[in-house]
């Protein structure tokens, strides 16, 4: 029960973390391209490696590898951007997303990992 309530708070957290910070991204971005979602997922996939290269597990780890980064970053928002792109022919940003989400987000992760061995 105490895990749930750990991932349900993190998760809540998360939530209004990627929210406020997807939004302020894109009003300063003024373009279609959907940089907020890009920016907090590339964080997140950051942040998440960090976690995992820390090897923090446990009750730490519900709360914030599972619940806030669970919920901060959205593989489904991604993805509806994408086809939205696809969808109104702005075929270079579509590709660029996708490139730039995958490549720099794997390389994040990476990062973090071998940063968060470090620490």
């Amino acid at each position: 029960m105490n895990e749930i309530l750990l991932v349900s708070a993190g998760g809540f957290l998360g939530a209004i973390s990627r929210f406020v910070a997807s939004k302020q991204i894109q009003i300063w971005n003024k373009t279609s391209f959907p940089a907020g979602t890009l920016a907090v997922n590339l964080i997140g996939a950051f942040l998440l490696g960090l976690l995992f290269g820390m090897q923090v597990k446990g009750e730490l780890y519900s709360l914030f590898g599972i619940g806030f980064m669970g919920a901060f970053t959205t593989f489904s928002t991604m993805m509806l951007e994408s086809e939205q792109l696809i969808h109104t022919k702005k075929n270079k940003l579509f590709y660029s997303y996708l490139i730039i989400s995958y490549i720099i987000g794997i390389a994040l992760a990476f990062c973090g990992l071998i940063i968060g061995e470090m620490v």
